[in-house]
């Protein structure tokens, strides 16, 4: 037998300029009286937490503001933010305004002061003892500034378990944010770097969940097994598809900072979103883990200098066109449609075509030419490999079965691209 039912769930959604002005209606209309905003210190510079936290302020509100997130979080920062929120609590719902991280953050946050025990209980398996929220979580309001993570309509928050050097996170359709609030006047201001690195993680989100493995092939499932990642389905198809076009027409541009190609690249991540955090991803997303996780002295231009980083979309990026080479003889109809989807001229018909199309593309906006460039080597291989077994959560969405041999070689044949 095979699964014949496939689930389908976003936030509530409000998109367009000017919406993160009305978030204060919105959340009165919860009922609540007291929030906690959550943001990093780069956006708390640039300003938008304010203009929000006036907004909440206006109607109301009283607003607490913890502005320490750390870009790319680990259990150690998260930790503070759930003290702090502790600490200063109660609340009655948060809103979170800046990129993955802030928005990740918020999540484990609003799960962690209203349920019982530690992180780890929470974090996924294996790295985690994977448990299931007891009670209802906080609502969270997600504002992303960043046109990328797509957290704002996922089910899960990303992290770094330091101890363990390994990004893993938390999966379960109670950390869904009640409302996801698309503002692109809020992400015009992005460096080029940021817009490459991030649009990377919209495009590889539309791609990855286009070519995930299809809901009907999986074993059937009882209704408590059913997670938020249940494989391409004929609705995140939509979604998947729609971003690639705009996508197409849209992301160079964005990075040369044309303000109506940085629009379509906010509807684009969303669309994304709407299609990801329901399909899944697969294999880029599961070695970015360990990339991002092991970095020793990367510095990208566009984010903070003060410490280390591969950022999210960036260490996506970097093995996509050798895992979509991998991936191809399990559904190549869908590898050159996504193909054409970007690149209408795109050559070719077979297992190199959608890997050309993204390593042209890679080149063209700045984005470094393979592992090699952002520290690792062939000694490294083994490493990586291993960090991205730990995701089998991903690696079961793949459209065919992945073996540590299969990693190790999308990894080595991704050192250089080009």
């Amino acid at each position: 037998m095979s699964e014949t039912v496939f689930t389908y769930a976003a936030p509530g959604l409000k998109f367009g300029r000017g919406a993160s002005r009305e978030i204060g209606y919105d959340v009165t209309g919860w009922g609540a009286k007291r929030v906690l905003l959550v943001t990093d210190a780069g956006v708390a510079a640039a300003g938008h937490p304010a203009a929000v936290e006036e907004g909440l302020r206006d109607h109301g509100l009283e607003v607490v503001v913890f502005d320490r997130v750390r870009v790319e979080p680990t259990d150690v920062s998260i930790g503070k933010a759930v003290a702090f929120a502790r600490a200063e609590g109660p609340f009655d719902a948060l809103v979170a305004v800046g990129g993955g991280s802030s928005i990740d953050t918020a999540k484990a946050v609003a799960l962690m002061v209203t349920n019982p025990g530690e992180l780890m209980d929470y974090i996924n398996a294996p790295v985690g003892r994977a448990r299931a929220p007891q009670n209802p979580v906080l609502p969270l309001v997600a504002v992303p500034t960043t046109t990328g993570t797509g957290s704002e309509s996922t089910t899960i928050c990303v992290m770094d378990v330091l101890s363990m050097k390994v990004k893993t996170g938390i999966s379960h359709p109670a950390l869904r944010p009640r409302l996801a609030v698309v503002d692109p006047a809020l992400s015009a201001t992005q460096p080029p770097g940021v817009v490459a690195a991030a649009g990377m993680d919209i495009l590889c989100h539309a791609l990855e969940s286009y070519t995930a493995r299809w809901y009907g092939d999986f074993e059937p499932k009882s209704p408590e097994q059913r997670v938020p990642y249940c494989g391409a389905n004929p609705i995140s198809d939509l979604w998947s598809e729609r971003a690639l076009a705009l996508l197409s027409s849209a992301f160079r541009g964005a990075v040369r900072q044309d303000p109506a190609a940085a629009e379509d690249m906010a509807l684009a991540a969303t669309f994304a979103g709407l299609g990801f955090g329901n399909a899944g991803v697969h294999i880029p997303h599961a070695n970015a883990y360990p990339i991002a996780g092991r970095v020793r002295d990367f510095r990208p231009t566009g984010y903070p200098a003060e410490e280390p980083i591969v950022p999210h979309g960036l260490a996506v990026s970097l093995t996509a066109p050798a895992a979509f080479r991998f991936t191809f003889d399990a559904a190549p109809e869908r590898h050159l449609r996504a193909a054409q989807l970007l690149d209408p001229s795109a050559p070719g018909d077979g297992p190199d075509t959608l890997p050309d199309v993204l390593t042209g593309l890679m080149r063209d906006i700045g984005i470094p030419n393979g592992l090699g460039e952002v520290g690792y080597g062939e000694a490294d291989v083994d490493d990586l490999v291993d960090g991205a077994l730990q995701q089998q959560r991903l690696l079961a969405t793949a459209p065919k079965d992945v073996t540590a041999e299969d990693l190790g070689e999308i990894i080595s044949g991704s050192m250089v691209h080009w």
